[in-house]
């Protein structure tokens, strides 16, 4: 018989619209597995059982007084928990960080699209401090695991959610990504996972970051989850200053997910773009086994250089390390920062006003650069990271800030472009190595152009099937 957690999100979904399953059932069993392995995954930081329980019931209720219960949101009744970055009303948040922990008394806006499409909050995914490294080993929580693996990293930022899915303890989760947070821990973990264009969703009311470089998005098994949880997340506030387009009427990102993208034209390119690093050779194996399998699939695929000069990788670690500056901290509470994030605080620190300003206007014009030089192809295809999942520790192994920096970007030398560029771009698990470890490709779309994304890889997807049960940790 096939456990709950191993039915995707959409069969959930369907199965609570027919009424052959109860919203509350379903969380009750995510919780009860969460309980049982979360410190073996280190996936919540902080659990939720009342509020899920609370909005299971709700979400019954709704479907027994519907008339049509095909009308009620996608993902109704769905545990969708939230990155412990994000401010949910009346659950603390601590931002992954021992120098902060709060209860907000209102939430952000990504938790309010959540809540308008009907989903249940199990908790608060594990982040590291304040989302800035590429891994998730805070102080406040256990480090998070791919289930993979389990004395691998599940990367980061979004490294929780990911462990939450990949384990089972989550059909889908909501991510966040400001240099790869959703696509690094999607790679490490086995999973789809989307960085949404710039604006597609909303970082408001309480964050509007320099640079605009993070989004929200999803983490899921399949791309039709990850476009389902899309839908519910998409859409701008009135005060969001960088609004996307919406997607014309009647058109949604879990329909271009049933459709044929059509012969696309694909630029690949397999040169680290942000550290001087070897990509490693199973990442290389998924990114050529990728390029035969589109190039089958009748796309036509061609060699492409990026337009990068060096320049831009300072310029990305100025406005990075001044993002860490903007969450605030008592004075009192510094020495509980993490040595990582104190090191970037004070190079934060030293960047005067015109070196922001000249930083982000740089950055502009080397993403119209960049997005005008791949204006010919419709998708960019490149590893998602250049290296295979890292031990737990790689990263702080001797202790030196800077060094623990170094190594995180020959990890992940692909992804922070695209947030700056404010591009969609996917991770999608086409390869496993010998060991059985997941490594991930991405794909890059034009600016605001999801659609084509997703549609090409759930056609990938349907030619090299990756869903089956999750990793054995039970």
């Amino acid at each position: 018989m096939t456990a709950l957690h191993d039915l995707t999100a959409l069969e959930q979904a369907d199965a609570i619209r027919q009424r052959t399953l109860s919203p509350v059932e379903l969380a009750e069993h995510y919780l009860a597995r969460t309980e049982a392995l979360n410190d073996t995954v280190g996936a919540f930081i902080t659990l939720t059982p009342e509020l899920a329980l609370e909005q299971a019931r709700a979400a019954e209720q709704a479907v027994m007084d519907a008339v049509d219960p095909g009308d009620l949101p996608v993902l109704h009744g769905v545990v969708v928990p939230v990155k412990d970055l994000q401010f949910l009303s009346g659950v603390r948040c601590t931002m992954g960080s021992a120098s902060y922990d709060i209860t907000p008394f209102g939430d952000d806006h990504i938790v309010s699209r959540l809540k308008q499409g009907n989903v249940v909050m199990t908790g608060k995914t594990n982040t590291p401090e304040f989302g800035l490294p590429c891994y998730t080993e805070p102080s406040v929580a256990l480090p998070a695991r791919t289930p993979w693996d389990l004395t691998r990293s599940a990367g980061g930022s979004s490294g929780g959610a990911a462990a939450a899915v990949a384990a089972g303890l989550a059909p889908v989760a909501h991510g966040s990504d400001g240099g790869g947070s959703i696509r690094i821990p999607a790679s490490v973990c086995g999973l789809v996972g989307i960085k949404t264009a710039r604006g597609r969703t909303s970082t408001g009311p309480l964050r509007d970051p320099v640079g605009e470089f993070p989004v929200n998005g999803p983490l899921a098994r399949t791309v039709r989850d990850a476009a389902a949880l899309l839908d519910v997340m998409a859409g701008a506030f009135p005060d969001d200053p960088y609004p996307a387009p919406p997607l014309p009427p009647g058109e949604t990102f879990l329909k271009a997910a049933g459709r044929e993208p059509g012969v696309l034209r694909i630029g690949r390119f397999r040169t680290p773009l942000i550290a001087d690093s070897e990509v490693h050779q199973d990442c290389i194996d998924a990114y050529d086994s990728a390029s035969m399998l589109l190039e089958e699939l009748g796309h036509v695929v061609e060699d492409f250089t990026p337009a990068f000069p060096d320049t831009m990788v300072p310029t990305f670690e100025t406005i990075w390390s001044v993002l860490a500056l903007l969450t605030p901290v008592d004075p009192a509470r510094e020495g509980d920062l993490m040595p990582l994030t104190r090191w970037l605080r004070e190079r934060g620190a030293r960047v005067s006003g015109v070196e922001l300003a000249g930083a982000v206007s740089f950055a502009r014009i080397i993403s119209r650069g960049v997005i005008a030089a791949a204006a010919s192809y419709d998708v960019l295809l490149s590893p998602t990271l250049a290296q295979p999942p890292v031990p737990v520790g790689y990263f702080t192994a001797g202790g030196d800030p800077a060094e623990d920096f170094a190594r995180q970007k020959a990890f992940t030398p692909f992804t922070a472009l695209f947030n700056v560029t404010g591009q969609p771009a996917i991770s999608v698990p086409l390869h496993w190595t010998s060991a059985g470890l997941p490594i991930g490709v991405q794909l890059v779309g034009r600016p605001y152009d999801e659609v084509t994304l997703i549609s090409l890889a759930a056609q990938l997807e349907q030619a090299k099937p990756w869903l089956g049960r999750h990793p054995e940790i039970w």
